[in-house]
This record gives structure tokens, C-alpha cells and sequence, in this order.
């Protein structure tokens, strides 16, 4: 099969690999229909992360059910699945407390690489939703979003509790942070306010229920948003980029008592211990446990009710992955998708 390697900082080749086979029991193979660059695949694309060896890529992925495993009974061939970025056994005590992402038998889908044509996806039963029908082709990816863009910034959301009567602050224009804000539209949150520097992506942010855009960063964007908030802060906060300073500029931007939700993947992030005591915010994040929130996310895009896959500005063939990843680095692209 074809698929996406990333052998040294800016160097990605699509070439020839081994094809998908059972491993265990409890595994299915998948026909991938689509897949897509992370805004964390360019970490390792940049070199921030180090590239060893030739690594596959990809963790981002919707398809056909082709074969299932003998232990497996909740996933037939044929069905159309989307599945989250961590495979999950999502039985155990972790995972029925709703953070499938550690579970404790938890696989990363990134070791896998979905980029691809095909892909093995471990622990299918956990890991996997089926759609209740074959998707029409302008659902998949809206689809493929749910997978982990959508879901982390959902899972973002959630953990700031934005909801009725909220103001609510997202660090970060990435699909991410595009999403928190489709999230806590959803959820009823009073005021969303995106922290964004991008004509594009300020565009879809207001078409996501954004109802003020902040251009500043640092202490000239916490000075921004105390002014909208009456010198008091946010609420919620949802950082969604992962740098010493998004952190930071979170912290800061949240009242006394408001809640943080960090999904955006750390790197050398380091908390000052006298500022975090007195700013008295709760902090919940980690890598988001999509599985939790997939059953309803698949529900409500296959009903209509949600439109992440706008997030796609740029669709490509596979065999052109190298110009997708280059797309988003240069910012000429929010998020690409990727056919095989």
C-alpha cells in the first residue's frame, strides 16, 4: 500500500509499505477513505520533535471496515467507522470514567500511521463507531474531524466548562481552537472570544459562533481580554496551542475560580509555582479522550446539527501529502485532507 513517511524535518515521501496485518484478536484492518495532517504532525516536521528513523504518519482517520478480528463483535466488515486517535479498550475502570486516552491498555494510532491506504486500528470494539449508514461523500470530513480536531476541542471545552451564562476565551486558531469554538457554541456558552491573528480563520471562528476576536497576544492580549470582562477575566479558557507562552496568556486570562482546559500538545512548558497558587484556576487537559464524545459527535454531524469539516481548506491526493504538510506550515492552509 501507499503511505506518508516522514523521514528527516521537512522531508515527507509517500512510498511503498508493508500492507496492514491482524495482530491480535482483537484488531480490525480498515480502507482508509480519508485522513489528514495534524497541526501536531508538524512538530516532528519542523524539528521541534526529533525524527530518528523514517517514521510513518498519521493518526487522523474515518474508512471501510475490511476484515475483524475473532474477539471482535461490536465492528463488522462494510461498515463505515471513524475512530479516535488512541485506540481503547474502553472497558476499563479509566475509560468508564470517560479518559479513554489513558486507558490502561491505551495504543497510540500515530505509532500506526493512517496516512495511508489501509490501517490497523487496535482494540476495535473500544476504539471504533460505526456511522448508522453508509456516509454520503460532503459528510466525510466533518467525519474525519470527529476523529481528534473536533473531539479535542470539544474535549477543551468541556474540560474550561463553557456552557449558559459563560464567557469564554480560546487561545489558539489552529482547527483545535477552531473547534473549542464550535464547542462551546454548542454548548450555550454567553461569549466566545478568539484570540486569533489569521483574516481566514477569523472568518470561521464567526461562523462558529465566535462573538469577539482578540488580535493581540501576550500581556498586550491578557490586558485585551480583562478589558472585555470588566477587569475580571474569563470563565473558561481553552489553550489549544501548547507553547510556555499560550499557556501562560491562558493563566492569566482567567478569573479566580475559572476553569482551563489545555489541549493544545506541551513543549517545555514550565508553570511558576507562586503565580499558579495565587491565581487560583483549575487546570484540566492531557491528550482528550475523543472516544468519550464520539458516539455524539457522529450523531449530531450525520444529523446536520454540526459543519467541522469547514476546518478542510485544502484537499489533496494522497501521493501530494509532501505539499499538504508545507500548506499548513506556511499557514496557507488551516487543516488538510488527504485522500488515498
Amino acid at each position: 500500500m501507499r503511505g506518508v513517511v516522514l523521514h528527516a524535518p521537512g522531508d515527507v515521501r509517500v512510498e511503498n509499505r508493508e500492507d496492514p496485518r491482524m495482530e491480535q484478536p482483537s484488531d480490525a484492518i480498515i480502507r482508509v477513505a480519508a485522513a489528514c495532517v495534524c497541526g501536531s504532525d508538524l512538530w516532528p516536521y519542523r524539528g521541534i520533535e526529533a525524527v530518528n528513523q523514517p517514521t510513518p504518519m498519521g493518526h487522523e482517520y474515518v474508512g471501510v471496515v475490511e476484515e475483524v478480528g475473532a474477539e471482535v463483535t461490536t465492528i463488522k466488515p462494510g461498515q463505515f467507522v471513524v475512530g479516535s486517535f488512541f485506540a481503547s479498550d474502553n472497558t476499563c475502570e479509566i475509560c468508564q470514567a470517560g479518559y479513554q486516552s489513558r486507558c490502561v491498555h491505551a495504543e497510540p494510532v500515530g505509532a500506526i500511521g493512517t496516512q495511508a491506504q489501509y490501517a490497523r486500528i487496535p482494540l476495535a470494539d473500544g476504539t471504533l463507531v460505526a456511522t448508522p449508514d453508509q456516509p454520503t461523500d460532503d459528510l466525510i470530513p466533518s467525519l474525519l474531524a470527529a476523529s481528534d480536531v473536533l473531539g479535542t476541542g470539544w474535549f477543551g471545552a468541556v474540560a474550561a466548562e463553557a456552557g449558559p451564562g459563560k464567557t469564554v476565551v480560546v487561545v489558539g486558531d489552529g482547527a483545535v481552537g477552531l473547534h473549542a469554538v464550535l464547542a462551546a457554541k454548542y454548548l450555550g456558552a454567553e461569549r466566545i472570544i478568539a484570540m486569533s491573528r489569521h483574516a481566514d480563520r477569523q472568518k470561521l471562528a464567526l461562523e462558529y459562533g465566535a462573538t469577539d476576536i482578540v488580535t493581540e497576544r501576550g500581556d498586550d492580549g491578557v490586558a485585551k481580554i480583562k478589558e472585555l470582562t470588566n477587569g475580571l477575566g474569563a470563565h473558561s479558557v481553552v489553550e489549544a496551542v501548547g507553547t510556555q507562552e499560550s499557556m501562560m496568556q491562558a493563566i492569566r486570562t482567567t478569573r479566580p475560580g475559572g476553569h482551563i482546559g489545555y489541549v493544545g500538545v506541551a513543549h517545555d512548558v514550565q508553570l511558576p509555582g507562586d503565580e499558579l497558587f495565587f491565581a487560583e484556576v483549575h487546570l484540566l487537559g492531557g491528550p482528550a479522550p475523543v472516544r468519550r464524545f464520539l458516539p455524539e459527535l457522529v450523531d449530531l454531524i450525520v444529523r446536520r446539527e454540526l459543519d467541522p469539516g469547514k476546518v478542510f481548506d485544502l484537499t489533496l491526493p494522497l501521493e501530494q501529502a509532501a505539499e499538504g504538510y508545507q500548506a499548513m506550515d506556511q499557514r496557507r492552509a488551516i487543516k488538510t485532507l488527504l485522500r488515498p
